[in-house]
């Protein structure tokens, strides 16, 4: 079992940059696929971003593409996404999740992020 833990959302204004930090506990990252994830108000959940086990690939969604960063620790079991030039648009529940093989196994309990205008 994984169990992920998400923190560093808030409020902040448009333009404004936040870090998330992905916490993991349980079993080393190292095998994991590493993804974050959100969920808008009365939308569905939607793929942000990934980074594959030894950091050498990254994968982003069109809308945050040039702005998002994902990253991963391995060492200290840790992910990150770092959202800068932030837009109303990007207010959602933002999700950290990990996949063994082809799906994604465990998720966390998310942490808000609003973007005011």
């Amino acid at each position: 079992q994984v169990q992920l833990v998400e923190s560093g959302g808030g409020l902040v204004q448009a333009g404004g940059s936040l870090r998330l930090s992905c916490a993991a506990s349980g079993r080393t990252l190292s095998s994991y696929v590493m993804g974050w994830f959100r969920q808008a108000p009365g939308k569905e959940r939607e793929f942000v971003a990934s980074v594959v086990r030894g950091s050498s690939s990254t994968y982003y969604a069109d809308s945050v593409k040039g702005r998002f960063t994902i990253s991963r620790d391995n060492a200290n079991n840790m992910a990150y996404l770092q959202m800068d030039s932030l837009k109303p648009e990007d207010t959602a529940v933002y999700f950290c999740a990990a996949m063994l093989v082809r799906r994604w196994d465990y998720w966390g309990q998310g942490t808000q992020v609003i973007v005011s205008s």
